[in-house]
Order: C-alpha cells, then sequence, then structure tokens
C-alpha cells in the first residue's frame, strides 16, 4: 500500500517544466500567448490609420462615386469598358485599403514578437488523428478552460456593449439633429463616432487582454508542469540510462587498462611501493627527452602489472616514496617531473647495469 503511495505521488505533475520540454513544446508551436491581445493591438492601429487616412480615404471615395456617376455611365457597356471600369476601380480601392493593410500586419506581427519572440513552425499544421477525436472534443467542450473562454467572451460582449452604448448616448443630441444637417457633416459625424468606439473598445479590449495573457500564463505553466518521474526519464534520454552508461565506462576501462597492459612489456623498469603502487618508466630519446610513464595503477592494477612485467623479464625496483609521488604527479604518456630526474636515472642506470650483467652471463653460458 506504501509503494502504491509512493508510485501516486510521484506521478503527481508539481515540478516546473525543465528547459528541454519548454524547447520541445515551443517547437511544437505550444507557448502562451493571449489571442486577446493581437486582436487589441490589431483593432487599436486600425482605427489610428483611419483617422490618420480616413480623409483621404473619404475623398478617394466621393472622387470614385462622383466619377461613376458623370463618366461611366456615359460609356457603352462593351467588355473593354467593364474590363477598365473594374481595373481603375480596383486600384483606388486598393489605395485606400494599402496604408490600413500594411500597418494591421505589422501590429499583427509585433504582437507576437511581443508575446513569444520569434517562432516559425509547421507542428500544428501536421495532420493528427486526436484532434479529430470526439471523446477529446467533448473534454475540451466541457472542460474548465472552454468555460473560462466562454465567461471571458461573455465579458468582452459586456464591456463593448456598454462601450457602445455610453459613445451613443454622449453623442445623442447630435445624432438628433442629424436631419438638418448636410451628407458631408452626417458622414463626418458617422465617421468620427464610429472611429471614437473604436479606439474606446480597443483600449477596453487591450486592457482586459492584459488579464487574459496573465490567466494564458498560469495555464500553461500549469498544462507544462512535471512529476518527478518525468524529469527523471527526460534526464535518462539525454544521459542515458545510468546502468547502461556505468556499463560503458567499465568497458572503457577495461580497454584502457588492456591498452596500458600491452605497454608493460616494452617499459625498461616497473617502480613499486611495493604492494599498492606500480608505475612503469620507458626511456626512449626519440620520443622524449625524459623518462615517460606507460603504464601506472594500484592494488589490483599494480599486481597485473608486476605480472606482466615478469612475464616479460622487465625488471622491477621497490622504491615506496617515488612510486607514490610519479603515481600523484604524472599521468600515462606524460614525462615525469623534473625533480625526479636524478631518481628515475639512478634507477634507470641500475636497471641497465642489471640487464648488461644478466647479457654477459647468457653470452658465457
Amino acid at each position: 500500500m506504501l509503494r502504491l503511495d509512493l508510485q501516486f505521488f510521484a506521478g503527481e505533475k508539481t515540478e516546473k517544466a525543465t528547459p528541454k520540454k519548454r524547447q520541445d513544446e515551443r517547437r511544437k508551436g505550444k507557448v502562451a500567448k493571449s489571442q486577446d491581445i493581437n486582436t487589441s493591438i490589431l483593432l487599436l492601429f486600425s482605427f489610428i490609420v483611419l483617422i490618420v487616412f480616413g480623409g483621404s480615404i473619404k475623398d478617394g471615395m466621393t472622387s470614385l462615386y462622383t466619377q461613376t456617376f458623370t463618366e461611366f455611365i456615359h460609356w457603352d457597356v462593351t467588355e473593354q469598358s467593364v474590363h477598365e471600369i473594374f481595373k481603375n476601380a480596383t486600384f483606388e480601392v486598393a489605395k485606400w485599403l494599402a496604408p490600413v493593410m500594411l500597418i494591421a500586419i505589422i501590429a499583427g506581427i509585433a504582437s507576437n514578437l511581443i508575446q513569444i519572440g520569434f517562432l516559425f513552425t509547421t507542428e500544428p499544421l501536421k495532420f493528427d488523428l486526436k484532434k479529430i477525436d470526439p471523446i477529446q472534443g467533448a473534454k475540451r467542450i466541457f472542460s474548465i478552460r472552454a468555460l473560462v473562454e466562454l465567461l471571458k467572451s461573455l465579458l468582452k460582449i459586456v464591456v463593448i456593449s456598454v462601450i457602445t452604448f455610453m459613445v451613443i448616448w454622449f453623442y445623442k443630441d447630435d445624432m438628433m439633429m442629424l436631419a438638418f444637417k448636410d451628407i458631408h457633416s452626417a458622414t463626418a459625424f458617422f465617421g468620427n463616432t464610429t472611429i471614437t468606439m473604436g479606439i474606446a473598445a480597443s483600449i477596453a479590449l487591450l486592457f482586459l487582454s492584459v488579464f487574459d495573457y496573465a490567466y494564458q500564463r498560469y495555464d500553461y505553466e500549469k498544462n507544462m508542469r512535471m512529476s518527478k518521474q518525468d524529469i527523471k526519464d527526460e534526464y535518462k534520454n539525454i544521459e542515458g540510462d545510468p546502468l547502461i552508461q556505468s556499463k560503458i565506462k567499465e568497458r572503457q576501462r577495461q580497454m584502457a587498462t588492456q591498452r596500458m597492459m600491452s605497454e608493460v612489456p616494452d617499459a625498461d623498469v616497473v617502480i613499486t611501493n611495493p604492494t599498492h603502487y606500480a608505475i612503469a618508466l620507458k626511456y626512449d630519446e626519440k620520443r622524449a627527452s625524459a623518462p615517460y610513464i606507460v603504464a601506472k595503477g594500484t592494488d589490483h592494477i599494480a599486481l597485473k602489472i608486476k605480472e606482466v612485467a615478469k612475464a616479460n623479464h622487465v625488471i622491477t625496483v621497490e622504491n615506496r616514496p617515488l612510486a607514490r609521488s610519479l603515481y600523484d604527479q604524472a599521468e600515462i604518456g606524460e614525462v615525469i617531473p623534473e625533480k625526479f630526474f636524478q631518481a628515475v636515472a639512478e634507477i634507470l642506470a641500475y636497471v641497465y647495469r642489471v640487464e648488461k650483467s644478466l647479457e654477459s652471463k647468457e653470452r658465457n653460458t
């Protein structure tokens, strides 16, 4: 029972997401983003553009209207005339809409960059059967998130309705007097009123979108949480299974030991502790200017070095302080430190004398 409880708590998602998981989810397009910020910024800048370019757009529309009923109305209806009228009208409309569309595109890109930075991914476009799963769809429809989105939508409708009513109420007297105004004054009134409504609604939506973004961040972090087991599994995937890694390292140590042991038969001398340390040295003036270490080890490895040395007739010399000092201060393949030159030179001289003596005995026999 206790084991099941521990497994349950280990599976609880109580830990913050790791950088790797955040990066993986970002590649899939899953980021904390409020669509309301995009919408409010887009609307706000679009209405600001209308304030700046509204006069020229109105003049262009009036000019096109006038041209239509003074010039185009007298044209013969032919394929060429219809094409010409359509081309001119399309060009004029494109000129009016170009500033609005350009600023809208810039505002949309900027609002996304502010929230999530630059992100381009095709993962959300990939076909996934889970997206059309009716059970998962029902869960999303009747989830807490769906309820929050519904309340947000109702709140936005209420806010925009109240703002619209307040603007209309503020201009109610001017609206009642429209019957006594000419077409230009009436058009200007409706234009100003619409822009006032739009900017006020955009600012209100931008204010609400700040809270929406905070909620989206909270919901994102909540969904990104990991259990302790998830973190362990991720670590295993990155670093590999510890058991496998230990076996690999053990195999690497074995191979390194085998390579080291293969160098022992070529050594000039093995200096021992005598039981705990063994250092195999070689002097080759073509390779180095001083003796260097070809193998070293302690305990079991030291015993193996001495066995290989004995089997290959490599002389072993006991010198406890020198063996310990060489083991601590020099690595395999390195030249021995200068302060040991004198002691090692004396040992090598002794070894060379012994070898010459043995060679002489063999020749005599």
